[in-house]
């Protein structure tokens, strides 16, 4: 990416948005005069990640992108005196420095499944949290994001004071993505190429999905944002440190975590050592003493504490950009970019061994802690708890609760485990265990394990009425069997999948008021069956269609999710020189209704760009719905094609340059009007022609399937 361009109006840099963080990055004094520009940082929002393999695709992507949303969460928490040393690197606290390097461990991550079987990933991460943040959290989200969607006004957002973040907000995903939208529109009119995919839809999309999935919302039914361990630092600083790393471990415990979060998680104690105040051979003296007390699970980090890194150093190095943050967290480093106007942030930077030193540390407690204590967890409760529950007994006892535990409310209440005053159950009840059974699997991509244990939990949930339970269990069962590999053919999409994403969705929304969860099922579901191709393409389109129908009509979720209607359509490959079976026409519609919907959003540039794929299908064709709804979104949209698709301007002529600028001048006084009269556009469009007359003229009287295109 070069930075050799003109000046923007003077913005700060903002986050990227690239699908995965750019590696660490060596800077030498000769090369620090340009790394700081900002035009260079916005149009970095375009940027191919350079971290993608060569020959890899966005489909791809996408799918890597849902793998990384779930993975284990581990707290953090540590002394005084090692967040001061963080602080004196630039940092707000110990988890900040941690949390970059969690988020993409370096190599390949082995993990054995359920059969004894090793996988290697190289896509694999950690979530670091802080465990007063996760006290912290609740579940307003909940109702927020129900009453944000359903229209109501409200003006409540997540709590977020004290730095405290949580996801679960469609509202502020949505804000952000348009803040994203309009940095990128005055990016290319400054005349910048935003280079990648450019602000053509997927770019967008890929944003809106990550932030829906980053920062899970905490929630009783279902553990991926539980914490699977808590790191425990102290610093050589420390004057007593066994006592300290007890005083920490015991502190851990009494937090006020919600009920229904499980405590017995693992420990991870790290001793932080200060290169440039204390020896070496003390820490390590204490770093003995701890394993002897605290057991195997302990790191010794040595770290230089020598003042704050700067980028003219020749061993600094970058640190990597935070990827899962929440949209609030996003909006908020943004704003407080913004109020800090013209002041150029300088670059966080930490020595090259320190950066090696936290690199190691996040790969050895992933690789010989963490994921080895899920997999004695997922042994365990397996053995002990799903295969009782599998067993003849079990689907007795499932049986009678069903037919007989509702003869009467005192016999109901007393054979169910769920707790309806708190809708939860107990982390020590089996359906608890079993979840996290089936979350754990889940997180160390044990599709099939997972599935069967989602399978048996969906029908004690329904017998126990733990409705938010259900849904996440239907939601699950999905997910993982679309990700198992097996074969979809279309009656085990028609009997499992589609009764099981129909239900989720069902109860998400009347039982529980939770738009955000169902939204996030439907979305993931999509683009997993976009992946396989086919007919599950098809039912991918009609999935992404139900959720563009939860979202508020001229919003710009509303206008990306029709956008992925028509990508799920152009999934379909035809059959032979011919193309039968292609659906070019259908996903052109879409990108038509998409073209519509931007304008009503007030984004002429995304308008014209759907215009492009559109009018190499529609242009010329003999629907006359479909003829005046692009000629009237061409009008206000100031289309302007650069190249005529049919050789030539529309009216015969050679197109002289006199015509060319006459054109010029009528787009651009086209498009002042309607941003000057943008609650006018909707109105207009909706008066020459109906939206939803244009996809049954679209398919009218020839279908896909016998149709030859060029």
């Amino acid at each position: 990416m070069t930075s050799a361009f003109p000046s923007l109006p003077r913005r700060p840099t903002l986050p990227s948005i690239s699908a995965t963080k750019s590696p660490s990055i060596y800077l030498r004094s000769s090369s620090t005069a340009l790394v700081h520009s900002s035009v260079s940082s916005l149009n970095s929002l375009f940027a191919n990640s350079s971290s993608i393999p060569p020959g890899s695709t966005g489909d791809e992507d996408c799918k890597s992108l849902i793998l990384r949303a779930f993975v284990p969460h581990v707290a953090v928490h540590v002394s005084d005196d090692t967040n001061e040393l963080a602080r004196e690197k630039g940092f707000v606290d110990f988890k900040e420095m941690l949390r970059p390097y969690g988020e993409d461990i370096p190599g390949r991550i082995t993990i054995r499944d359920s059969q004894g079987i090793s996988s290697s990933y190289e896509d694999y991460g950690i979530r670091f949290v802080s465990l007063n943040d996760v006290a912290a959290s609740g579940e307003k989200w909940e109702t927020m994001a129900s009453r944000i969607v359903n229209g109501s006004s409200t003006s409540e957002k997540p709590d977020s004071k004290d730095g405290v973040f949580q996801g679960g907000s469609i509202e502020e995903v949505e804000e952000l993505v348009n803040l994203h939208m309009e940095r990128a529109e005055e990016l290319s009119g400054a005349g910048l190429s935003p280079g990648g995919d450019g602000p053509g839809g997927r770019s967008f999309y890929t944003l809106y999905l990550r932030r829906l999935l980053s920062a899970l919302p905490l929630s009783p039914h279902e553990t991926f944002p539980h914490p699977v361990a808590c790191v425990i630092a102290i610093s050589s600083r420390n004057t007593s440190p066994i006592e300290t790393l007890r005083n920490l471990y015991t502190s851990g415990s009494q937090v006020s975590l919600p009920n229904y979060v499980n405590t017995d998680y693992l420990r991870y104690y790290v001793l932080v050592h200060d290169e440039d105040r204390d020896e070496i051979k003390k820490s390590n003296a204490l770093f003995d003493q701890m394993k002897k007390h605290f057991g195997l699970h302990c790191h010794l980090l040595r770290l230089r504490s020598g003042g704050r890194a700067v980028i003219s150093d020749d061993d600094a190095i970058v640190v990597p950009k935070t990827q899962w943050i929440s949209a609030a967290q996003e909006l908020t480093e943004i704003n407080s970019k913004d109020a800090d106007y013209g002041e150029e942030q300088p670059a966080l930077c930490l020595p090259d061994s320190d950066a090696t030193g936290l690199q190691t540390m996040v790969r050895e407690m992933a690789q010989v802690s963490v994921i080895p204590f899920m997999e004695r967890c997922v042994a365990t409760w397996n053995d002990q708890v799903a295969s009782r529950r599998r067993g003849l007994s079990g689907r007795f006892l499932s049986m009678s609760k069903r037919y007989f535990g509702s003869s009467s409310s005192r016999n109901s209440t007393s054979a169910s485990n769920y707790d309806p005053l708190t809708a939860s159950y107990h982390p020590s009840t089996p359906e608890a265990q079993m979840r996290k059974l089936a979350d754990y699997a889940f997180l160390l991509r044990d599709w099939r394990l997972a599935h069967g244990v989602y399978e048996l939990l969906r029908t004690d949930f329904n017998n126990d009425k733990a409705w938010k339970y259900h849904a996440g269990a239907q939601e699950m069962a999905a997910i993982s069997l679309i990700l198992t590999g097996t074969g979809l053919t279309s009656k085990v999409r028609a009997d499992t999948i589609t009764p099981m994403l129909d239900l989720s969705t069902y109860s998400y929304l009347a039982r529980c008021s939770s738009t955000y969860s169902a939204l996030r099922a439907l979305l993931v579901s999509v683009e997993l069956l976009r992946l396989r191709g086919g007919g599950a393409a098809d039912e991918a389109a009609i999935w992404a269609t139900r959720a563009r129908d939860m979202l508020t009509a001229g919003s710009i979720a509303h206008a990306l999710v029709t956008e992925r209607v028509g990508a799920c359509y152009s999934v379909r490959e035809g059959v032979g020189t011919g193309a039968w079976g292609a659906r070019k026409r259908k996903a052109a519609m879409w990108k038509m209704l998409a073209a519509g919907e931007w304008l009503d959003a007030g984004k002429l540039q995304m308008s014209r760009r759907c215009l492009d794929v559109t009018l190499e299908v529609y242009e010329g064709t003999g629907f006359g719905h479909v003829g005046e709804f692009i000629e009237v979104v061409k009008k206000h949209a100031g289309y302007t094609p650069l190249i005529d698709v049919h050789g030539g301007h529309g009216d015969g002529s050679s197109g002289e340059e006199e015509d060319e600028e006459e054109e010029e001048e009528e787009s651009v006084e086209v498009q002042s009007e309607m941003l000057d009269a943008g609650s006018k556009r909707k109105s207009v469009i909706g008066g020459v022609v109906r939206p939803e007359l244009l996809e049954v003229e679209a398919n009218k009287g020839v279908d896909d399937s016998f149709v030859t295109e060029s």
